[in-house]
């Protein structure tokens, strides 16, 4: 089957790793690399063997044959360069958070739609190894009906040290994090009908928020709370940046754990698994569970633009996470709950 040809959109941290994720699958092929700063393109390049470099994106495009873009750059650009996606006819996909707004990413997907391009959003967090497994769980029915849940990803980890942008971000946590958190819950439990938040800052030196609490009720009738720091505080079951997971259902509880342990108990007792990530040479080990959830991403979005069918993260999917992002945003704001 021919490749794929697909070019990227930016160069910096996430590029490093989203390229070579892209490289596990067959059938695909990089064939361009743009950044607005020539020399990292030219960088990610070389480590890559890409040929293509540019520091003006129409020209990439008009230039090269295509198959779809993958664009990950910062947030304030995803708009731009998914409009001129849209204008060339070409399969695009973005990194979360997609927009800056929410107005800004109903145009994003409406643009898409109008010129009927297949539109996609790298939220990657819902594949990883453990969430998956713990997605079988919950659909087989072990615990029976799930009425309440937590999801705990807090963290000690000095994340500012190698991404320091995120210092800049006036909205930090949730539209980083909460993307992923929020869009986890939405994939194991549904869409919510009603949410609360409450934001602190413990840095004195970012501009955003670095901790938040958040509560929804769900369609299900489940409550569901999303608990997010990176406080660099001291925690015990430390361990970034696994996610962990309490469910209570009506027949049992389900829990997963540091190191990828998943335990569920019933009344026949504890069933107890390790589901941990495949390990690949080109992931950081402190970002591993994250950097391997990138490969089967990819590959469902492979699937759907070799196919013609949905992924399970189009744009049109992604824009009820972003809708519960700002709607956070929102109830802290005004210290009310937003229903939906």
């Amino acid at each position: 089957m021919k490749p794929l040809r697909f070019a990227i959109f930016g160069a910096g941290f996430w590029a490093n790793y989203q390229l070579p994720a892209w490289l596990e699958l067959p059938g695909v092929e990089c064939v361009a690399i743009y950044n607005r700063t020539l020399g990292k393109a030219e960088t990610l390049a070389e480590r890559f063997g890409v040929t293509g470099v540019y520091d003006d994106a129409e020209k990439l495009i008009t230039s090269e044959e295509l198959d779809f873009i993958d664009i990950i750059t910062d947030v304030e650009t995803h708009g731009r360069f998914v409009h001129l996606a849209a204008k060339h006819k070409l399969p695009v996909i973005c990194q979360k958070p997609m927009a800056g707004s929410l107005r800004e990413a109903e145009a994003m997907v409406s643009a898409c739609r109008r010129a009927r391009v297949p539109f996609f959003v790298h939220e990657n967090w819902r594949w990883q190894t453990p969430i998956r497994q713990l997605r079988k769980i919950l659909k087989s029915g072990a615990i029976g009906r799930p009425f309440r849940a937590r999801i705990d990803m807090v963290s000690g980890f000095p994340v500012f040290k190698n991404q320091p942008f995120l210092r800049e971000l006036k909205e930090f946590i949730i539209a980083d994090l909460g993307s992923h958190t929020l869009d986890t819950a939405r994939f194991l439990f549904g869409e919510a009908t009603e949410l609360y938040c409450h934001t602190a800052r413990v840095h004195n030196d970012i501009k955003g928020e670095d901790v938040a609490t958040i509560m929804m009720k769900m369609v299900n009738g489940a409550t569901v709370t999303c608990n997010m720091a990176y406080a660099e505080n001291f925690l015990e079951r430390d361990r970034f940046p696994e996610t962990y997971f309490f469910v209570e259902g009506d027949k049992g509880s389900v829990e997963v754990g540091p190191d990828y342990w998943i335990r569920t108990t019933t009344k026949a007792g504890t069933h107890a698994q390790r589901c941990p990530p495949p390990r690949y040479a080109w992931a950081d080990p402190a970002y591993d569970v994250v950097h391997a959830s990138i490969v089967p991403c990819n590959a469902d979005i492979l699937g759907a633009l070799r196919a013609k069918r949905p992924a399970e993260t189009t744009g049109e999917d992604n824009l009820n996470t972003v809708r519960l992002v700002f709607a956070a945003y929102d109830s802290a704001a005004s210290g009310r709950a937003v229903r939906f």
